[in-house]
């Protein structure tokens, strides 16, 4: 199976320092700071890479799942919203949420929900991530 590569540089502080993250591939290179990380300026943070990283995951495996279920989906539209909190031990990756729209003809409600759920929990991703509390919201388009 394939490795797959990613690098960070990081110079200065912490709040006023800056840095750059890349992907081996060179398929994305992009800044991030603390203002991108916890707060509102452009650029790009960990954080949303995870977000990135589990609604491509999970939207595959959902695919492959219908699939192999004689389900071909059209399309799967995933979005993954990832909650960076504080506790007492600092901070943390406490929740996703992933909302998923599928395009699957001929499929019911119920079976949908079921092939969704499978691929929340069979993903690499969201198995990498069993840690953190990970929300479902499957729905059929139309």
């Amino acid at each position: 199976m394939p490795v797959r590569t990613a690098e960070a540089r990081w110079e200065g502080d912490l709040r006023s320092g800056k840095g750059r993250v890349k992907l081996g591939s060179g398929a994305y290179e992009g800044a991030y700071s603390f203002g991108t990380r916890f707060g509102d300026e452009p650029g790009s943070n960990p954080e949303e890479l995870i977000g990135a990283a589990h609604a491509g995951c999970f939207s595959m495996a959902l695919a492959a799942g219908l699939s192999r279920d004689g389900h071909p989906p059209t399309s799967i539209e995933t979005s993954a919203t990832v909650h960076l909190d504080k506790d007492d031990a600092g901070f943390k990756i406490s929740k996703i949420e992933l909302k998923t729209v599928g395009d699957v003809p001929g499929i019911d409600a119920a079976t949908f929900a079921k092939a969704a759920d499978d691929a929340k929990k069979g993903c690499p991703v969201s198995r990498a991530l069993a840690g953190v509390d990970i929300s479902l919201d499957a729905k059929l388009k139309g």
